[in-house]
């Protein structure tokens, strides 16, 4: 069965985005609003396909906004942009992925070069896109966890936060607000996760990407809790080391209320058809056996 499952969405996937992926191509030459539109819509289909049931708590800030989320690997990528049309900033590497850097590129991502020559460049492209209106994902951990818990959040990364996009009341600097979201995993089949099944969700480490991707696809549906939390300005903060601070404690925050299932009653109920069907067709032989 998981098998199935995962060559099912493999097959449904490829088909999907192959189909797709000359719309994107199109409507980012001819920059119209299709360009944010799409990759929302098809990230919504993706994660219906995999079985990820998600929950949000929270109101998403609008217009250009820098939202910072703890990492526990790829699957949060659809996920964010399953809850709210997103670009993401990531490092250069990832536009030389095989066939998901392709697909970063088509959502606009901010590709972040390591060369100093480059920085300005960089930030430069940023500000244009937060004055634009568009809302950026930074992951200022650095690095994917396993779920459990939330790194430390880096300041350096954040430093978008100190950029001007204008003047705001009596000719002070205006800078984009910054968002802290939690993505929590906490189901499967409906049951409560569990430290020792998250880590088929998160990718981490030296994990082969792959046969991750490959295990994950077959586990089945999944439930996952995304918490928006009140934003914040690096003037309201007090300065970058500061809004990382408070960045973090509010990630963490919601990370530990949803895993400890302290949101349960925001979650939407559902019925889980196949686990219901496999635990009555177990019942059934049990009798026939007595």
């Amino acid at each position: 069965m998981a098998t199935l499952r995962a060559v099912g969405f493999l097959v449904v996937f490829l088909i999907v985005s192959f189909l797709l992926i000359p719309v994107q191509w199109v409507a980012l030459r001819l920059h119209s609003g299709l360009r944010r539109r799409l990759p929302h819509a098809y990230h919504r289909f993706i994660c219906r396909l995999m079985g990820a049931r998600i929950t949000v708590l929270g109101t998403p800030a609008k217009g250009g906004v820098l939202l910072t989320a703890n990492h526990s690997g790829w699957l949060d990528i659809p996920i964010l942009s399953a809850v709210v049309p997103v670009s993401f900033v990531a490092k250069q590497e990832v536009n030389r992925w095989p066939f998901f850097g392709t697909l970063a590129r088509l959502q606009r991502t901010v590709f972040i070069r390591r060369e100093r020559s480059k920085a300005l460049e960089d930030r430069d492209n940023i500000r244009r896109r937060l004055t634009d209106g568009d809302a950026l994902v930074i992951f200022p951990e650095g690095t994917s966890g396993d779920g459990n818990r939330v790194l430390p959040f880096k300041s350096a990364l954040l430093s978008a936060a100190e950029l001007a996009l204008g003047e705001g009341a009596g000719g002070v600097a205006r800078h984009a607000p910054v968002q802290p979201v939690s993505v929590s995993y906490v189901a499967l089949h409906g049951l409560p996760m569990g430290r020792e099944n998250r880590p088929f969700f998160a990718w981490y480490g030296d994990m082969d990407l792959v046969s991750h991707l490959w295990e994950a696809l077959g586990r089945g549906p999944i439930d996952v809790v995304v918490e928006f939390h009140e934003p914040l300005t690096i003037d309201q903060a007090g300065g970058r080391k500061e809004l990382a601070a408070a960045a973090e404690a509010a990630v963490r925050g919601g990370l530990v209320r949803a895993l400890s299932g302290a949101n349960s009653a925001a979650a939407v109920p559902h019925r889980d058809d196949d686990l219901i069907e496999a635990l009555e067709a177990g019942e059934s032989e049990i009798d026939d056996a007595a």
